[in-house]
């Protein structure tokens, strides 16, 4: 996202579908959101569906087509920014009065903003003042972006019709960056899931990304730690190119596949980035000129900044204050909660109940995924059922269509998915003729089939929605809220959503919730003695040494909190030396 002056928060992308069409939701308010451009398929049903939406032909883009997976990307793009200009245009030519869309976009401002301020002064006048005051709110709206996610690892291998493995620049990751740079929308790429060399490099080729063409494609990087943003914007400085925000998200504390850190928590990385903020600008600025001149690129007039965002577990209009205030942020994620509004995101009825009513022991974290990672789960969706019951009628594991996640070669040259009927046929098949004892033999079958279908699974909830076929008549859902939706309990609109963020009003249910930084600090304590205890106490010296730096990390956090100057709740002082007595009894070995 790049950041606008309207709003203080935006909307991350969450699995596959469910803020595929966001911006076409959203935008016109304001309203930033990011689409996942991994999944093409979905894609070009949105594609057909959007194309009649605005009364043109559609004509597909088929598989067999040259640069299909790219096309279909740019295309898709390109008809979002066409259907939120045209609202945007719309609504700036409504008139102030009733329940228009202008007058819901004033109305969801924050309070502090001092364009809310000028709409309150307006609202206030009658005659001629409160005309020409009308016409300045005007020409001072702003559309939200139509950002774009790319996870980094979904890189895989694609195959020509002679079953040849293609050129690296038809790779799924590649052939996504391509189809974001080609198309006409002005916005970010945010690239999650750690490095790609390969892939920063291909930036490099679309000249939107340089000063040149006035930026009009930029690159955030989503991070955990500090380390990693100044690693990362080396990297892309020493290329000519600019990282224009720095994303960071909270290892566990988040929404989809959670990448633990080593114990570093979310108020020690962020004081990190508050005092090193011009530092890092600094440093990356010098490497970054030097670059561009020896590309013969100028920067002129042009002056790149660094936005610092932040997202994962955010539930408070107290919390998001701390963070832009105290921190310094720009803007602040709120993912989640907004599964909750169907305004803002694609979920189909059935899920949508799920969540509305799940409890917090509903909410938790799976090995569901099959690139290894924990992947946050909630029980009892159509696609768990839908596994448990394959288990049943011996057939474990998913028809692998899209093959997004095909990287094991444990039994095949070519990769496949781990959770497809393949994979675990013959991986049950060796466990089971393998000399393990019974109890190990049954968990590692267990593990194996706890793997689901997440291509199919976390794209099909937008074509539900709008009441069209599921691909392979595969219509099972999976989804991944964080922890933090643990405390919201309902269906909302977009205005109560935002009032709830601002601060005008409270949509949290009764369950006792702790800080954002207090509620991340027990995930990790949690995380710490599961991990602890699946070694049966058969440690060895590389988990020791990994175990002590993690705790050692949890120490420093819950020190840093107890120190720090800001009022966080007022049970925290309380609650820290619970925590701390909590980790020095954590036995390691």
């Amino acid at each position: 996202m790049t950041k606008n002056e309207i709003h203080t928060f935006h909307i991350p992308v969450m699995g596959i579908g469910y803020t595929i069409d966001s911006p076409v939701k959203v935008a016109r308010y304001g309203i930033s959101s990011v689409v996942s451009i991994i999944e093409d398929h979905v894609i070009e049903r949105l594609r057909e569906y959007y194309t009649q939406f605005i009364g043109q032909t559609y004509v597909e883009i088929k598989t067999n087509e040259v640069d299909y997976r790219a096309r279909r990307i740019t295309s898709y793009l390109n008809i979002l920014d066409t259907i939120v200009s045209r609202q945007f245009d719309e609504i700036k030519s409504q008139s102030f009065s009733g329940d228009s869309d202008i007058v819901k976009y004033f109305e969801m401002l924050p309070d502090s903003s001092p364009l809310k301020a000028l709409y309150v002064e307006m609202d206030a006048l009658d005659g001629e003042d409160k005309f020409k005051l009308q016409e300045v709110l005007r020409t001072r709206m702003a559309k939200g972006c139509i950002d774009v996610n790319i996870m980094t690892k979904l890189d895989r291998v694609n195959y020509d019709a002679k079953n040849e493995a293609m050129a690296p620049e038809f790779n799924d990751a590649m052939a996504a960056l391509r189809g974001f740079a080609n198309s006409t929308v002005e916005a970010s790429v945010i690239f999650s899931a750690g490095m790609n060399p390969r892939l920063y490099t291909y930036c490099e080729n679309f000249r939107d990304f340089y000063p040149s063409n006035n930026m009009r494609k930029k690159i955030v990087i989503k991070v955990s730690d500090y380390r990693s943003a100044l690693v990362q914007g080396k990297i892309f400085a020493k290329k000519g190119l600019w990282v224009s925000e720095f994303r960071i998200e909270s290892g566990l504390n988040c929404g989809g596949h959670a990448f633990a850190t080593d114990g570093l928590l979310m108020g020690p990385i962020l004081e990190q980035f508050k005092n090193n903020r011009e530092s890092l600008y600094v440093e990356l600025i010098d490497i970054y000129k030097k670059a561009l001149s020896e590309k013969g690129e100028e920067l002129n007039d042009f002056i790149p900044s660094i936005k610092i965002s932040v997202q994962g577990g955010v539930g408070t209009n107290q919390e998001q204050e701390l963070l832009l205030d105290y921190y310094n942020v720009d803007s602040v994620g709120w993912g989640s909660p907004f599964l909750l509004v169907p305004e803002a995101t694609d979920v189909d009825q059935e899920t949508l109940s799920l969540l509305e009513h799940a409890k917090k022991e509903d909410y938790y974290l799976s090995n569901a995924s099959p690139l290894g990672v924990p992947f946050n789960n909630v029980r009892n969706t159509s696609s768990d059922k839908q596994r448990k019951k394959r288990i049943e009628d011996g057939k474990s594991g998913s028809p692998c269509y899209l093959k997004f996640l095909s990287f094991n070669t444990e039994f095949t040259e070519k990769p496949i998915c781990t959770a497809s009927l393949k994979y675990q046929g013959l991986k049950i098949a060796q466990l089971q003729g393998s000399d393990l004892k019974e109890e190990d033999k049954k968990s590692e079958i267990d593990r194996i089939q706890e793997l689901d279908c997440l291509c199919s699974g976390l794209g099909v909830s937008t074509l539900l929605v709008k009441k069209e076929k599921p691909m392979y008549k595969l219509s099972a859902v999976t989804i991944c809220p964080g922890p933090n939706l643990a405390y919201f309990s309902g269906v909302f609109t977009l205005k109560e959503m935002v009032g709830h963020i601002y601060g005008r009003n409270n949509l949290l249910n009764d369950l006792p919730r702790p800080h954002v930084f207090i509620n991340e600090l027990n995930i990790y304590v949690d995380y710490l003695k599961n991990e602890i205890n699946k070694c049966k106490l058969n440690f060895t010296a590389k988990q020791i040494t990994y175990f002590n730096t993690f705790k050692n990390n949890l120490c420093l956090g819950i020190d840093y909190y107890a120190g720090l100057k800001v009022s966080l709740d007022s049970k925290l002082t309380d609650w820290l030396e619970a925590a701390k007595l909590e980790l020095n009894n954590i036995q390691l070995a």
